[in-house]
């Protein structure tokens, strides 16, 4: 089925790399109008706009200071004259001992991965009230649902952007605002890869992480990327205040 999203304004924040690219080249080919997004200059995806600029366009902004997504915003509605789709990509890692971490870990952990999300919400949603239809798609994590030991404070975020999703979606529900949230586990995105390489002996890192899953693979951006599309489309409607597990099954399955 093609065109899923035809003429659908779609604001992909964190969209040069890894899922966020992937839903941004996906939305693009099911004929959304794509806004990519970065908090510093990405040459690949200004050209990409570049190339395609009826339908393309890629907007510079730090999703956690609140003035630059206001003029990304204003930017996007000045050119395409709404926003219909925002996906909530954008986010960073910050994995440290809770006693060892410093208050700039602590304050840009949730400034990115929580309250970024939030920026962009709060800025895109007056428009979606106004015309009564707007979906959201907020990318959290697995670690949004089981807690893995030396990683905080990053599943706390990630726990609040959940409730953030739940709490939005019931709150304008009868509005035509639909919010709900994808939760990817072990996904090869450029940072796993760099991750996996970083290991003593990446090849028995990355077997011992596939036997650790249910279906023995690693998870591609892509396959969170068509989660993303089925929610941001009309197919799926009737979801609201919800969240999608995309791990493999591995949150499922008891160990040790």
């Amino acid at each position: 089925m093609a065109g899923r999203l035809n003429n659908k304004v779609a604001i992909v924040t964190g969209s040069t790399m890894g899922i966020g690219k992937a839903v941004a080249e996906l939305f693009l080919a099911e004929g959304a109008i794509v806004v990519y997004n970065s908090h510093q200059h990405d040459a690949r995806s200004a050209d990409a706009a570049a190339r395609n600029p009826e339908r393309a366009l890629f907007v510079q902004a730090d999703v956690s200071r609140p003035a630059e997504v206001e003029a990304m915003l204003a930017r996007v509605l000045a050119r395409f004259g709404r926003v219909d789709v925002v996906i909530n990509n954008a986010g960073m890692n910050v994995f440290t001992d809770p006693l060892r971490m410093t208050a700039d870990e602590w304050r840009r952990c949730f400034a990115v991965d929580l309250e970024g999300a939030w920026n962009v919400i709060r800025a895109a949603l007056p428009s979606m009230l106004e015309r009564g239809y707007g979906n959201i798609v907020n990318i959290a994590s697995v670690h949004g649902h089981k807690i893995i030991p030396g990683c905080f404070p990053y599943p706390v975020a990630k726990h609040a952007l959940i409730g953030l999703t739940r709490s939005l979606g019931i709150e304008y529900a009868a509005r035509g605002i639909r919010v709900n949230s994808i939760s990817p586990g072990l996904i090869m995105t450029e940072s796993a890869q760099a991750w996996l390489a970083s290991c003593p002996d990446p090849a028995a890192e990355r077997a011992r992480q596939e036997q650790m899953l249910p279906v023995r693979r690693i998870g591609e951006p892509l396959e969170v990327a068509y989660t993303a599309l089925f929610l941001a489309s009309d197919e799926a409607r009737f979801i609201n205040a919800t969240d999608i597990l995309i791990d493999g099954g591995r949150s499922q399955q008891y160990s040790d």
